[in-house]
């Protein structure tokens, strides 16, 4: 008896022991702060490192700035290279459209990833620096729990 009782209790807690749905990532550059939100709460926050060149919004391949404006998670992948990685769909028609008029290639590749798999330069290497071409990274930790909360299609706002 004890045992099925326990087996239930364990049963109907199960939903409530899950992690939320996730609504939105909210990246704040100038704080290197990632916020996961969920039905408007908080409920993670990761220090993350930015492009070396941080300040202001990327403006075409290879300035090695981070966007900024709202997109996508579009699609992920294991990355060699970053461990886990998800895809922003930037650039977007914002993005495009002022690329156009400056005769810029506005780049893309732009992804949430974890740091460098890499004996040479260990994790802790990159901690407080800012070191992608313009992508967003966690440490390789904070990426897989990130991967596992965060589905695709998921809302990304990148605030200056």
């Amino acid at each position: 008896m004890r045992a099925s009782l326990c087996l239930l209790l364990c049963l109907l807690a199960g939903p409530l022991l899950a992690d939320p749905p996730i609504d939105q990532l909210l990246i704040h550059k100038h704080e290197r702060r990632l916020e996961v939100i969920s039905n408007g709460q908080v409920i993670r926050t990761y220090r993350v490192a930015l492009g070396r060149q941080p300040l202001g919004h990327k403006q075409e391949r290879g300035d090695q700035r981070t966007p900024e404006g709202i997109y996508t998670i579009d699609w992920r992948q294991r990355s060699e290279q970053f461990n886990l990685s998800l895809h922003l769909d930037y650039p977007n028609l914002k993005d495009r459209i002022s690329a156009y008029e400056r005769g810029v290639d506005p780049g893309g590749m732009i992804m949430i990833h974890g740091t460098p798999i890499d004996e040479e330069y260990p994790e802790w290497f990159f901690k407080g620096l800012d070191w992608t071409n313009g992508c967003i990274a966690l440490t390789n930790a904070e990426m897989r729990e990130l991967w596992d909360l965060v589905p695709d299609g998921t809302l990304v706002e990148i605030r200056p």
